[in-house]
């Protein structure tokens, strides 16, 4: 269970939470009255089976969706209360996103991927270039900053998407099926790299997966079955 003796920030605390969708058939809960707290340098993953609330848990600390009942409070502020705008403000200066579907603009250069956030708060450009510039190198991408997505690996295409994800210095990096798409070989060669930049960095990290290679470096398991927390396990 949670650590009590933990005295990191709590980045995202969650409270009651509950998201119900209208179907034809009636109420369908894909989440029933989650209370979960995530602290700073957390390297935690979600798993589950599929339908057990996992990507609608991330949505929803993402602020890309709004719960049914209860409370979501992210770096203080309750989200719900939040308008569209502020929503976006915060997803932009708060959180990092990293997709299995990497979600890279086609038409932009690695190099402009992962400046996109910085471009979008007006950071100086020579700060931009500076921050971007370690931050691949860092991901292992030094020399193919100029190279479009159609010209990487899939590998390299996520170690783009997890350095635009780090480039506003997020407290926290949401993180849905990373590896889903990668070979084992370059999925573990992902995990070592995050689990590095958690380490080294302090960047928290909150996966959902069903990759066994990431729940064996996850520091702490959160276990969903039928959209309740059914096992919260920090390792020793």
């Amino acid at each position: 269970m949670e650590r009590q003796a933990d005295q990191r920030a709590v980045i995202v605390k969650l409270t009651g939470l509950t998201r119900a969708y209208e179907q034809r058939s009636g109420r369908v809960f894909a989440l029933r009255g989650v209370d979960l707290s995530i602290r700073a340098g957390e390297f935690t993953t979600l798993m589950g089976p599929s339908g057990s609330g996992k990507t609608t848990l991330l949505n929803m600390i993402g602020a890309l969706d709004r719960p049914t009942e209860g409370e979501v409070i992210i770096s203080g502020r309750s989200v719900c209360e939040l308008s569209d705008h502020e929503r976006a403000e915060l997803r932009r200066d708060e959180l990092g996103f990293i997709f299995q579907s990497y979600n890279l603009l086609p038409v932009l250069t690695a190099y402009e991927n992962a400046e996109f956030v910085l471009l979008a708060r007006g950071v100086p450009e020579r700060e931009r270039r500076a921050q971007v510039m370690e931050l691949l190198r860092a991901v292992g991408l030094e020399g193919l900053e100029d190279r479009r997505p159609t010209e990487l690996s899939g590998g390299q295409q996520q170690r783009v998407a997890i350095a635009r994800a780090m480039a506003g210095a997020p407290a926290l990096i949401l993180a849905d099926e990373p590896t889903a798409n990668l070979d084992s070989q370059t999925g573990a060669s992902l995990i070592e790299l995050m689990g590095r930049l958690n380490e080294e960095r302090g960047v928290t990290f909150l996966f959902s997966t069903h990759d066994p290679q990431v729940m064996e470096a996850a520091r702490r398991v959160i276990r969903l079955v039928d959209g309740q927390v059914d096992q919260d396990e920090v390792k020793a």
